[in-house]
């Protein structure tokens, strides 16, 4: 393939442009530039084509960029506020998770080996547990969309589904009965600040934070409408008033291969 036939992904294509990538999902999403979808939502682009498309609208300098990948709390007035169908749309990018938060579009890089291995370890736990407690419960693994708000599509790192709120559409509608969200060193407001105050407001009766680097668990309980912490331990072994019987060892659960 010669140069003038090089695809390249969106990310490359936004950088040589000196635009932000999501200036570029938005152009696909808007059918403004040509590209080649490889796979399901996972698109590359010819950046001469490209380039030709965007000379009809102006030179990239004239371009409207769109935020930064994250906006913070409130965005910025004017501002599209996304919804699901909006969040269908963006194309999957190697390396990267999306959600929406309150209409904004998140992007974080893809989580570590470690992050993994906590969470399959502690899923390990919680449907073994569950199964005995609620046979028609399900625990869910990320990445799987939940949509509890118009304007916010999280993928939580683990969620339980009671069997009296099973999941029946896609996205998940549900209310999740926990929430385990595994912090890694881009999502600390994230998941501290914005998704507790989602899961908070969408009703969400517990919500866990992990810190692997730290090696402790901290429970909030939702109690008249209001998060509060429950427990917070960073060793021995874990147990919560309201899951009896539950218990695993903490630092077992954070170890690191020899």
């Amino acid at each position: 393939m010669n140069t003038g036939d090089e695809l390249i992904t969106a990310q490359e294509l936004a950088d040589s442009l000196s635009l932000s990538v999501d200036t570029i999902w938005r152009y696909t999403r808007e059918k403004k530039i040509p590209c080649v979808e490889i796979s399901n939502r996972q698109y590359r682009y010819n950046r001469q084509k490209v380039l030709g498309a965007l000379s009809e609208k102006g030179p990239p300098s004239q371009i409207k960029k769109d935020p930064a990948h994250y906006q913070g709390e409130q965005g910025n007035l004017g501002e599209k506020k996304l919804t699901y169908s909006d969040y269908a749309k963006i194309p999957q990018e190697p390396g990267f998770q999306h959600e929406v938060i309150n209409g904004i579009l998140v992007r974080d890089p893809s989580p570590s080996y470690q992050h993994q291995r906590i969470s399959r370890r502690l899923q390990r736990i919680l449907e073994d547990y569950f199964h005995e407690k609620d046979p028609k419960g399900e625990v869910f693994n990320a990445p799987l969309d939940l949509n509890l708000e118009e304007y916010t599509i999280v993928q939580p790192d683990l969620m339980y589904l009671p069997g009296s709120r099973p999941a029946q559409n896609d996205p998940v509608d549900s209310v999740p009965e926990l929430i385990v969200e595994i912090l890694s060193p881009s999502s600390g407001k994230k998941d501290r600040v914005l998704k507790l105050n989602h899961y908070q407001s969408s009703g969400v009766p517990h919500y866990w934070i992990l810190d692997p680097d730290e090696g402790f668990i901290e429970a909030y309980e939702l109690r008249e409408g209001l998060y509060v912490s429950i427990v917070r331990a960073d060793g021995g072994t874990y147990s919560h008033p309201s899951f009896p019987d539950l218990a695993f060892d903490i630092d077992e659960l954070f170890s690191r291969p020899s």
